[in-house]
């Protein structure tokens, strides 16, 4: 959502986002290094931009390539700052949304902490651990999630997820951009949606020399006949409702909460309530809210069950993509574990 009646406070966030680049690059804010490999995934909005699925897809590529892949995450709205290593049965409580989804849904080691050199640190220490009988890591890499403004962690591979919606957008607090367009020019991998070839044009256009990947978007709906209800809480909302809609389900009812919003019992009430006025047989959500749910999705009457949408990310040209970041990782041998 665009606040164009704060456009008079955007010369005081971007005087702020300067300040921090000029602390950095004269090393008033130190920039630690980890010791292995450091892949980060960001974009240059507040949210939306499908950093969490495209990790995924990542982090399973990698690994059936043969490394020993884990991901580092800040944890969100978590209540503890200590580093921490996910367990997929945890809650959000503990671990944040997208960390527990990144671990369901791969299998793979994540690494929780609001400084991610911590969470890095953390992983290196276990898996030195695992060293010491003999089941150590071959080519281990780390993969930074949300890590594009996170510049205090040094990175070999910076990829920026980058949309339309981002391209016509301005600075906070006016828009939604964290940093403004010229940031872009750190990355070296820019990835796109593959259905905005135009894109790629103007950016080629407006100077990105780097290569250009191409994401396909999409999402997983789960067969329902009759009326439906949706509700989340994410950064565009829109897009899930429309998603539903284009899948061939009929939306009877929405509810758009605050992106990372902790469900109560309250709302699960509110949202029985909008489904059963509006005559629905479901609801939808989804998997980032249903994760948040946690306990409450058992809430529910069987008369109107929950059901979750799962969003999917592929990437155009695997093995293009693949050999270009081995050989990127391959410029940096990992350093042995103390």
């Amino acid at each position: 959502m665009k606040r164009p009646w704060l456009a008079p406070l955007v010369p005081l966030y971007a005087a702020g986002v300067a300040a921090r680049g000029l602390g950095l690059k004269l090393g008033l804010e130190p920039v630690r290094h980890l010791s292995w490999p450091v892949i980060s995934i960001g974009n240059l909005s507040t949210g939306g931009a499908g950093k969490t699925p495209f990790a995924i897809a990542l982090a399973r590529l990698l690994s059936a390539e043969g490394y020993s892949v884990d991901i580092l995450s800040r944890g969100y709205g978590r209540r503890s700052n200590d580093p921490a290593r996910v367990l997929a049965e945890g809650s959000v409580d503990e671990f944040g949304d997208e960390p527990l989804l990144i671990a369901r849904e791969t299998g793979l080691p994540v690494y929780v902490a609001p400084q991610r050199y911590d969470a890095g640190q953390l992983a290196e220490t276990d898996a030195s651990r695992q060293d010491d009988t003999g089941q150590g890591r071959v080519s281990p890499a780390h993969i930074l999630d949300d890590g594009f403004q996170h510049r205090q962690l040094a990175r070999d591979v910076d990829i920026l997820l980058l949309n339309r919606r981002d391209w016509q957008d301005s600075l906070l607090p006016a828009g939604n951009l964290r940093e403004g367009l010229h940031a872009a020019m750190r990355a070296d991998v820019i990835a796109i949606p593959a259905g905005d070839p135009e894109l790629e044009t103007q950016l080629r256009g407006w100077g990105w020399k780097g290569p250009v990947w191409r994401l396909h978007r999409s999402m997983e709906v789960p067969t329902i006949e009759g009326r439906v209800a949706a509700f989340c809480g994410i950064a565009y909302p829109e897009q899930f409702f429309n998603g539903l809609e284009r899948a061939g389900l009929q939306l009877f009812a929405r509810r758009a909460f605050r992106d990372h919003h902790r469900f109560t019992a309250q709302d699960v009430q509110t949202l029985v309530s909008m489904g059963s006025s509006a005559g629905a047989t479901t609801l939808v959500t989804t998997e980032k809210d249903a994760i948040r749910l946690g306990a409450l999705a058992s809430g529910f009457p069987a008369m109107l069950p929950l059901k979750t949408a799962r969003l999917h990310i592929e990437i155009e040209n695997e093995a293009t993509v693949l050999a270009w970041l081995v050989s990127r990782l391959a410029s940096r041998s990992a350093e042995p574990l103390l």
